[in-house]
């Protein structure tokens, strides 16, 4: 039964209240008007699912064209409370500034495709309809081409063997997982905590675990922001806190387990964990 069958089921009712004992009517009515407001209720939480994974799915598709400026919209306002994002262990960012530096100055230089594509979503909205959790799993693609001598200053494991126009050839695959809190704001939604839990990375001549075993414990593995368009790696800034929810990044040594953890329903923020 969609809103405006119920809807003018209750002006129906309403009509012929006169003709049915006034009690009972009253109480059909009243039930009548529950339901209306239930399903308007389920309604609104459908079109903010929709909307949410709406919203992430444009974040990956401009990370994807190199229009990363653009994506700074799509985050919550300067000033929001408890804004922060997480890219690796090595820490926690919370200054706005700082969240928004990560989306600017990025290059796309010729040769250079990065092509990640999200699944998997699990979404929960609030039941007071202000904030949101979604988690997905990602895939995709992360090459480029850079000149033999910036080549020296990063590490053997970073390339392919072979030249390509004489020049050095990274090409990756990488599986990762987001965990992302929104927020509304104004009406719309907004990324309000974001964390991206790298789960493995395979060089195409070398595979997931050679490199893991290679990289693992290799700080420029988790600290490279970007590779510049002069062929210069770029780092991560210093991070504002330390990790309290570290990736569990595929390691030689250690055991996958759940992490990040799906959400769960649930009624306000205050009664859920932060990604």
């Amino acid at each position: 039964m969609t809103v405006k069958t119920l809807q003018a089921a209750v002006l129906c009712l309403a009509a012929v209240a006169g003709l049915a004992a006034p009690a009972q009517a009253k109480d059909d009515l009243g039930a009548l008007q529950e339901q209306v407001a239930a399903l308007k209720t389920e309604v609104q939480s459908t079109r903010d699912r929709g909307a949410v994974e709406n919203l992430f799915s444009k974040y990956m598709y401009l990370h994807n064209a190199f229009r990363d400026t653009d994506i700074i919209p799509l985050w919550a306002k300067k000033g929001t409370p408890g804004v922060r994002a997480q890219y690796s262990n090595l820490g926690v960012y919370t200054d706005w500034d700082k969240i928004m530096s990560y989306h600017q100055g990025r290059p796309a230089p010729v040769s250079k495709l990065v092509f990640h594509y999200v699944t998997t979503p699990v979404i929960e909205v609030a039941g007071d309809g202000q904030t949101a959790k979604g988690l997905w799993i990602v895939n995709g693609l992360e090459s480029g081409l850079v000149d033999v001598e910036q080549a020296k200053n990063m590490p053997s494991w970073m390339f392919e063997k072979d030249l390509v126009q004489g020049k050095k050839v990274w090409m990756h695959n990488v599986y990762i997982k987001y965990g992302v809190d929104f927020i509304k704001q104004d009406g719309q939604w907004k990324i309000w905590h974001f964390h991206c839990f790298e789960v493995a990375r395979a060089p195409y001549g070398m595979g997931w675990i050679p490199f893991a075993a290679a990289a693992q414990d290799d700080a420029f593995n988790v600290d490279l922001m970007y590779v510049g368009d002069d062929g210069k790696p770029v780092f991560m800034p210093k991070a504002d806190g330390p990790a309290t929810i570290l990736s569990n990044t595929y390691r030689t040594d250690t055991s996958q387990r759940l992490e990040a953890r799906p959400p769960e329903p649930y009624r306000t923020f205050s009664e859920t964990f932060e990604y």
